[in-house]
């Protein structure tokens, strides 16, 4: 890699840990200017920058203030680039359906999740709040997700992930599709009760768990 390259897509990655939205985007339209690949740009500029902004996270130098200005550097970062990508950079992502089960409105710890999901190269589609057990089967046969993320912070909703899996296993889809749950309530022995593939207790573990069980698929 020449220095004006790995310069500019460190500068980048420092963008983003510095949640300098402005910069963000003048540094990624200097990239397609210097004709530094659309993909580079993501994965060793922003996505890299997301990841050590998770790290300072999950050591409490960041807390999710910080971590979603973060996020906000990255996606503006990603617009500029992204329609520079060349088809077969964005073709054969791992899909992943994401929401807050039925019944809550509690949404930041979803958004942590999605936003480093997407730092780990996924396609996730977020169905939002107070989603339907149905609605994310639904979503997921459409767009052939790999997996379902669900999440709560109230006792009074987890039975809904249950039903997301019963749902699943009475479609015939258990097999082909994960479940990954997170949330305050959640704890793994539940996981294990409801039958869930992945349980973790925070958003970059979580993403890199579900990475891990999409590649050993």
């Amino acid at each position: 890699m020449s220095d004006v390259k790995e310069n500019l897509l460190r500068e980048l990655s420092d963008s983003v840990v510095d949640m300098d939205e402005e910069k963000t985007v003048e540094l990624a339209k200097l990239c397609i200017e210097k004709e530094i690949s659309a993909y580079e740009g993501i994965e060793k500029g922003l996505s890299d920058g997301m990841n050590r902004a998770g790290q300072l996270y999950e050591e409490g130098e960041y807390y999710i203030p910080e971590l979603l200005m973060c996020s906000d550097a990255m996606y503006s970062g990603i617009e500029v680039l992204k329609p520079h990508l060349e088809k077969s950079e964005t073709e054969g992502k791992h899909k992943v359906v994401i929401g807050v089960v039925q019944g809550d409105t509690h949404d930041i710890g979803k958004n942590l999740v999605k936003i480093m999901m997407e730092t780990e190269g996924f396609e996730v589609v977020d169905l939002g709040r107070d989603v339907p057990p149905a609605a994310f089967v639904e979503k997921a046969k459409e767009i052939g997700a790999d997996i379902i993320a669900l999440s709560t912070l109230m006792t009074t909703t987890m039975d809904g992930m249950a039903e997301v899996i019963r749902i699943l296993e009475e479609e015939k889809l258990r097999d082909k599709i994960k479940v990954m749950i997170g949330g305050g309530p959640i704890s793994q022995s539940f996981a294990d009760k409801i039958g869930a593939d992945i349980y973790t207790t925070d958003a970059s573990k979580a993403a890199k768990r579900a990475k891990t069980l999409v590649q050993g698929a």
